[in-house]
């Protein structure tokens, strides 16, 4: 038998920001909060706001889904500078 599952997974219990190589910068002005990069982010780590969203690094891999779904190109992945 398999492990017994108490509560349903989420990725926010998962720190996983340490090992990405790009990171999704977000041009706040310019964003019409269409929402679809939440909708698209696989771990969580766009965060609402009332006008805008912003990036959760602890929680983003910068997989560039958010990018990529963003119709106004107001999300850009950078290099990740450590």
């Amino acid at each position: 038998m398999g492990a017994v599952v108490l509560e349903a997974g989420s990725s926010l219990k998962y720190k996983t920001g340490d090992w990405r190589a790009f990171r999704p910068v977000v041009d706040a002005g310019k964003c019409v909060n269409c929402l679809l990069c939440w909708i698209y982010c696989p771990d969580s780590a766009v965060v609402r706001k009332e006008k805008w969203i912003e990036i959760n690094y602890d929680y983003c891999k910068g997989c560039g889904i958010c990018a990529h779904e963003c119709p106004k190109e107001v999300i850009k992945m950078v290099d990740e500078q450590r």
